[in-house]
């Protein structure tokens, strides 16, 4: 047995961190070998030159996620050929946000005029440029989608049928967008495997351009998930999705807990009853509202600059904080990870704002939990005024559309404004803070709390209302104590220089 040296034992050279090799889980259905005369229908660049060309839009942006960044140049050179010359293209090779959103910002940059975006979309109305979305082509087998669906679905609606025989059964067709060029086959076929059953299928075309909104466009809004609908009439539905398991079906399972829903899996081959994790997706939600109960201060994430609605919506939470004396600070910090929201520990909750497809969090890695603005409303009512359903969508929240009436549960109702809350979570009544105060209430701003010392003298200063002092002064490391005349001044030496493996004192 031969001794290992205490320097290979504690310390590396660091070429490991090199020469490693950095496995990446990317969809293999996005990033298929494809050939070059599969380019131009698989990415439609005769449709895309034809938007630049009739549009005579002279600088494009082309926005890719980082799966499909292998097949930017390739397309480059094609739309390039084929747009001819005063069109001056550029490739987006970064997003400030999620792929799944169109990167106005970094459009802005270069001063484009269009942007196409390439891949997964959530179909969110732009709010500055004019979209064109080329979805892609990923691989399904559309004869065993069918046989795979229509067993289950068969057997789900002769249960309906028994019990419930005056209404039409009707099956709601979903679907990541990379299928919408297989949806209406399979609508079709779908249909026509039910038709014994009296079945109708539904599903809406995914929209490939998207403009800005002006005065004369209707306020419609494409849901990402696929199709477009009321939720309040989908209580005798079966949703039927199509795509693996991702963010968008997560998020169809809240935002229609009423509803049965099936989803085929095309990498998988495979079909299986999903809305039996709704009860457990809601519980986890409704988790970080009984958290957010209990902050005082919010951080509000600007989690996406390309929502036509973003700016609205980030004043109607302010508002609904500053109705109920909460403190709010506004962030933008681009791509969330734990140690960028880990700088700021006087928030006690964050609200993101962002797409609809990006706005649920699994905060188990992130110190304080991140909730939706319609999570926001819920956690300001009072108790158990939850219905259980599930809002994402930022017009219906502007438009009041969510079932939550502040306007009376937010008032004290003559009450006392200092009387303690019971907290769920840690089990014990808790006194709130109370920021931006009105005439004859009370706040922290009139109390002990408020007051702090300014410097070593003694002297004392007044925290006007900041929940980041108020912290500060709180925690018990309060700094390096200073002793000013009862240390001896410090002996300047020659620091160390080279790496951690291998220090060398140019001194001695």
């Amino acid at each position: 047995m031969t001794d290992v040296p205490a320097v290979s034992t504690f310390s590396a050279s660091g070429e490991d961190a090199i020469s490693r090799t950095i496995e990446l889980n990317v969809d293999s259905s996005n990033t298929q070998n494809i050939t070059p005369s599969d380019f131009l229908q698989i990415y439609e660049i005769e449709r895309t030159v034809a938007a630049i060309v009739e549009g005579n839009f002279k600088r494009i942006a082309l926005q890719f996620p980082d799966e499909l960044l292998s097949h930017s140049v390739p397309i480059y050179r094609l739309l390039k050929s084929k747009a001819g010359e005063g069109h001056d293209i550029y490739v987006l090779a970064d997003t400030s946000y999620g792929s799944c959103c169109v990167d106005e910002v970094a459009a802005q940059h270069i001063d484009a005029d269009l942007i196409v975006h390439y891949g997964h979309a959530c179909l969110s109305q732009p709010s500055r440029l004019p979209v064109v979305y080329v979805f892609g082509k990923k691989p399904i087998d559309v004869d065993d989608c069918i046989n795979q669906l229509g067993k289950y679905l068969a057997t789900q609606l002769q249960q309906d049928t028994t019990s419930n025989s005056n209404n039409r059964p009707t099956i709601l067709l979903r679907y990541d967008v990379g299928y919408s060029y297989v949806a209406d086959v399979i609508t079709h076929r779908l249909e026509s495997e039910l038709q014994p059953l009296n079945t109708r299928v539904l599903h809406d075309p995914l929209p490939t351009r998207l403009d800005p909104k002006t005065t004369v466009q209707s306020p419609k809004t494409f849901e990402q998930t696929g199709a477009e609908s009321d939720e309040d009439s989908l209580t005798n539905v079966i949703i039927a999705y199509i795509g693996g398991e991702s963010l968008n079906l997560t998020n169809l399972l809240m935002t229609h807990s009423c509803c049965e829903v099936y989803a085929y899996d095309p990498s998988t081959r495979s079909a299986h009853l999903q809305s039996h994790r709704t009860n457990k997706l809601l519980m986890r939600r409704f988790a970080m509202v009984q958290r957010a109960r209990d902050a005082d201060v919010f951080g509000i994430l600007v989690g996406t600059l390309g929502v036509t609605s973003y700016l609205p919506l980030i004043a109607h939470v302010r508002k609904l904080l500053a109705r109920v004396q909460k403190k709010s600070y506004t962030i933008s910090v681009g791509k969330l990870n734990p140690a960028k929201l880990a700088n700021f520990m006087e928030i006690e909750c964050f609200i993101l704002i962002a797409c609809p497809e990006n706005s649920v969090i699994d905060a188990k890695e992130f110190l304080r939990p991140i909730i939706t603005p319609f999570e926001l409303e819920v956690a300001l009512q009072a108790e158990g005024t939850w219905s259980g359903r599930y809002v994402l969508d930022f017009e219906k929240l502007l438009a009041g559309d969510s079932e939550n009436d502040l306007g009376a549960a937010t008032e004290d109702n003559g009450g006392d404004p200092d009387q303690p809350t019971f907290s769920l979570v840690t089990g014990k009544y808790r006194q709130a803070k109370r920021y931006g105060t009105q005439d004859n209430e009370t706040s922290t701003e009139g109390t002990s709390a408020a007051l702090t010392l300014r410097n070593q003298d003694g002297a004392l200063s007044k925290l006007t209302d900041s929940a980041a002092a108020l912290f500060l002064h709180s925690r018990s490391y309060q700094g390096l104590e200073t002793k000013i005349g009862e240390d001896s001044p410090s002996v300047l030496e020659q620091g160390r220089s080279g790496i951690a493996r291998g220090y060398s004192d140019d001194h001695s």
